[in-house]
């Protein structure tokens, strides 16, 4: 199997260029099914450990069904498949151009969720334009055993989100192991209190925010991802679901900026405009970089082939 490996905003990024399964030409939604049921094992034996982390995002290099796109993609972790990941479409657009298969421009990109576009700004920035992101609902309350309740808005930027305003502690890279157990307590009692997302889908991202003490940001996160492991980039879709939010509160107009600065300190420039559906379509600049190329070995008496799941 060969991939490419990138990060953006030092959240990585790998893509399955050659060796990956074959899906057959059905959309990316069947296609990202028949991987789940059929073919899961090149899921794990691609970002799992030994050979990936659990931060990584895999992306699955496809055929678009759609003519007018230079792309389809399927994205996936090491927990489960994704609709659509924001750093993970500015990677892949950067891995294209670093492949020689797109040059300056707009870029059509298919995805499970629907087209989004990407455009190549230059080698390493990109601009995605996402699928249309709303808020579902609104100041959901939750208990949250030894914490008390918790307050939150349930959001959709591609994914599920849960956002929360006002950190259970100071959002600082000294603060990643106690912010990660609060955010998977904060999940566990979603589920067991049954708040989903529409049509019953789990909410499989929790996301704390605060204002920075310095003014070159507007707001500051840290995103638990499905894996377990937390978003070193601002996460594209989790700031879609913010800026829809915003936009359901009137505290931010269509076109005006705002920039989100991740726990490690990256940040993606955003604004939105208004989509279709009541709501937003958003607009996430972001810098990605090539970091790696690899032939990943599969040997057959390896016990850990398939990866550790």
């Amino acid at each position: 199997m060969r991939v490419i490996d990138s990060h953006t905003g030092g959240e990585p990024t790998r893509v399955i260029i050659e060796g990956g399964p074959d899906l057959g030409c059905g959309s990316l939604a069947e296609r990202r099914t028949l991987f789940a049921e059929k073919f899961d094992h090149y899921r794990t034996m691609s970002v799992c450990e030994p050979r990936c982390s659990d931060a990584t995002v895999g992306a699955l290099l496809c055929e678009p069904v759609d003519p007018t796109c230079s792309a389809g993609v399927i994205f996936f972790n090491t927990a489960d498949y994704l609709g659509m990941c924001g750093h993970g479409a500015i990677g892949l657009l950067v891995t294209l151009a670093y492949l020689g298969k797109v040059g300056v421009g707009k870029h059509r990109i298919e995805t499970p969720v629907g087209i989004v576009t990407a455009e190549l700004l230059s080698a390493n920035t990109v601009r995605v334009e996402n699928v249309e992101s709303y808020r579902y609902r609104r100041n959901v309350k939750v208990n949250i055993p030894e914490s008390g309740e918790v307050t939150g808005d349930v959001a959709w930027g591609g994914n599920w989100f849960f956002l929360v305003d006002g950190a259970p502690l100071p959002l600082t890279v000294e603060n990643i192991p106690e912010l990660t157990y609060a955010s998977n307590k904060v999940r566990r009692a979603l589920l067991e209190s049954g708040v989903t997302g529409k049509d019953g889908a789990e909410i499989d991202h929790i996301e704390f925010f605060e204002k920075p003490a310095e003014g070159c940001a507007d707001s500051r996160n840290f995103v638990l991802c499905p894996g377990g492991a937390y978003d070193r980039s601002p996460c594209g879709t989790g700031t879609s679901a913010k800026l829809a939010c915003l936009a359901a509160d009137g505290k931010l107009a269509p076109g005006q900026s705002w920039v989100q600065k991740s726990i490690v300190g990256s940040r993606f420039k955003t604004s939105y405009r208004v989509g279709e559906a009541g709501g937003v379509i958003p607009s996430i600049t972001g810098e990605a970089y090539i970091c790696g190329e690899a032939q990943l070995v599969f040997q057959t008496d390896d016990p850990f082939r398939l990866g550790i799941s």
